[in-house]
């Protein structure tokens, strides 16, 4: 199957890849619903020393910048309590922490999770963490501008692999609240 976006050999259906994908995104994928069909979700296998951006684009496509997101984790703190979210933003942005983040969790403080927090929390590697399979009831905040394209380029799980997914399906995560503004140049 050709991929909608990018310049990738083979492009197949994510239901078709479970052995590809880490447990919680295999199972995310497995239990899909939504106005999105779960095979309209697309994997594509890529060389794991080209998972970082930068050098993904360069690698498999220059267009890919303006159609791929960024997954990362955010902790909110208030008190002596630490709410962990994820922000999913265009990869030409970064995210709000200390503004969008921190308000929409409540907290008094925000900042980008640790690694081992990160990857522990949510089973996936670092490098591939995606919205798809995060822990129940973490807020999934997305930027508005994810959501308008026809697909977005996400991480797996893993550093091996991406996801191809319409960007209106980020809008149905379980936990999403789509914001205006959560990513910023």
């Amino acid at each position: 199957m050709r991929a909608p976006i990018g310049h990738f050999a083979d492009a197949r259906p994510a239901p078709a890849c479970l052995d590809e994908l880490t447990g919680p995104v295999a199972d995310a994928v497995r239990h899909w619903h939504g106005s999105v069909p779960a095979d309209q979700i697309l994997y594509v296998d890529t060389d794991p020393q080209w998972a970082d951006t930068a050098t993904f684009v360069e690698h498999y496509g220059r267009d890919l910048l303006e159609q791929s997101a960024n997954c990362v984790v955010v902790a909110g703190k208030r008190g002596g309590e630490t709410t962990l979210a994820a922000s999913v933003v265009p990869s030409t942005t970064r995210v709000d922490v200390n503004g969008v983040v921190r308000r929409q969790l409540g907290a008094r403080k925000a900042s980008f999770a640790p690694m081992d927090t990160a990857t522990g929390e949510t089973g996936m590697e670092y490098g591939g963490i995606t919205p798809l399979g995060l822990p129940g009831g973490w807020p999934v905040l997305v930027d508005a501008a994810v959501v308008d394209l026809p697909y977005v380029l996400v991480g797996s799980g893993r550093r091996r692999g991406k996801l191809l997914v319409p960007g209106k399906a980020f809008a149905e995560l379980p936990g999403a609240v789509v914001l205006e503004g959560l990513g910023v140049a």
